[in-house]
């Protein structure tokens, strides 16, 4: 996205200040649950890679990215809220919140639009964005690079439509979906999914957990999402789940996996948590922000290196979000400490939309004001394009 003209600067930080921010971690309380959620598959856990498991397409399964204020649910949460003298109301989504937390971390450029309307803060991707697309060894020595080669499968781009559809496939894979499957409902439906739009189709496993964290004066409401359930010493725990994806190791410098997932996991979390630092971090805020008990990573690479639409499952692993985010020091305070310093930099200004961007070459973040009709035409585009579900492979 390029920057317009009738853009002002606001502000424009160096990302490596906000490493250093700090504030208390919020008081939550649950709002609602909507959505469902299948339970882990048990058996993945005998998995090794001599016997790995073929990646499926899931096909018949409806995925959304819908934005804070497309959602009816923070819709209809912000009309009950109002205005409240003397408190800020924030609106996002734990994808937004927890881009914002590890973005110290990043490399690549990207951009988050907010909007001040009667002293009420609302977090938004744009709809033409690639926000919702995962990156692949952004943060490794020497990243993947644009190619002019249209049969380059290893550029950036292409990278990241195969992460991304890897990550939507693995996520539903690791359920149990069949007969005797222990589904949990929650108290209100999928609230994107629409029967008569999508015959055939059934939304994702997922649950929408609607919550409020209160730091000081600061109530913000932010939706979450949940992936499983997984029954840990017979207690039934939430789980986020995540893929990460080997996609052709002598050009990604990493560590041959089928040789070393197996006995040595160690070393291949730490060449990912190397080349992958933002990904990893942002995950792990989100399964944090969603109180996810466990997070679930699967190792996913290429059957065969040089083909990018055939893939294996070759290991899994449990982790507790809040132990991973020490193992790769990502504090909660500072987490928290971003978002505060962001929401207190809107609140001091005037009502009105602004953009938040990351510079494509440097380690800076910039704050624009922009006039109120900026991004009208990308949201007139994706209504004609239509929907919001989005099957990535």
């Amino acid at each position: 996205m390029k920057v317009q003209a009738d853009w002002q600067v606001i502000e424009e930080f160096d990302l490596a200040q906000f490493s250093k921010l700090q504030t208390n971690k919020p008081t939550v309380k649950d709002l609602h649950w909507c959505g469902f959620l299948d339970s882990y598959d048990e058996t993945l856990e005998a998995m090794t890679t001599k016997n790995p498991r073929p990646l499926q397409r899931i096909e018949n399964k409806e995925f959304y990215y819908v934005s804070t204020t497309d959602d009816p649910v923070i819709e209809k949460v912000t009309e009950e809220n109002g205005c409240v003298e003397g408190k800020v109301f924030v609106y996002a989504t734990d994808a937004i919140l927890a881009h914002l937390m590890a973005c110290p971390r990043s490399v690549y450029p990207w951009d988050i639009v907010v909007q001040k309307i009667n002293g009420s803060l609302f977090f938004d991707k744009r709809d033409a964005s690639q926000f919702d697309y995962l990156t692949v060894s952004e943060t490794a020595y020497e990243p993947p690079t644009a190619s002019e080669d249209p049969d380059n499968i290893n550029t950036p781009e292409k990278l990241s439509l195969e992460a991304s559809a890897i990550n939507q496939n693995f996520t539903q894979q690791i359920l149990n979906m069949g007969p005797g499957s222990k589904r949990e409902q929650m108290e209100m439906p999928n609230p994107f999914y629409d029967a008569e739009e999508s015959p055939g189709m059934e939304p994702a496993s997922v649950a929408y957990r609607y919550r409020e964290f209160t730091l000081g004066n600061i109530q913000l409401v932010a939706r979450c999402e949940l992936h499983g359930t997984v029954t840990k010493r017979g207690e039934k725990q939430y789980m986020t789940a995540y893929a990460l994806n080997e996609w052709d190791s002598k050009l990604s410098g990493g560590v041959e996996w089928r040789q070393k997932i197996d006995m040595q996991r160690g070393a291949v979390l730490a060449t990912e948590l190397k080349n992958n630092s933002n990904k990893l971090a942002k995950w792990t805020a989100q399964s944090i922000i969603a109180g996810a008990q466990q997070m679930k990573i699967g190792y996913v690479s290429r059957k065969h290196r040089t083909n990018p639409h055939h893939h294996v499952i070759l290991a899994t692993q449990f982790y507790k979000p809040h132990e991973f985010a020490s193992q790769i020091t990502l504090m909660e305070a500072n987490m928290w400490g971003t978002i505060k310093m962001l929401v207190d930099k809107f609140m001091s200004l005037d009502d009105g939309k602004f953009v938040i961007m990351k510079d494509p070459n440097k380690a800076v973040l910039r704050i624009y004001g922009v006039p109120p009709d900026t991004f009208d035409d990308e949201v007139e585009e994706e209504e004609e394009e239509g929907g919001d579900g989005e099957d990535r492979e």
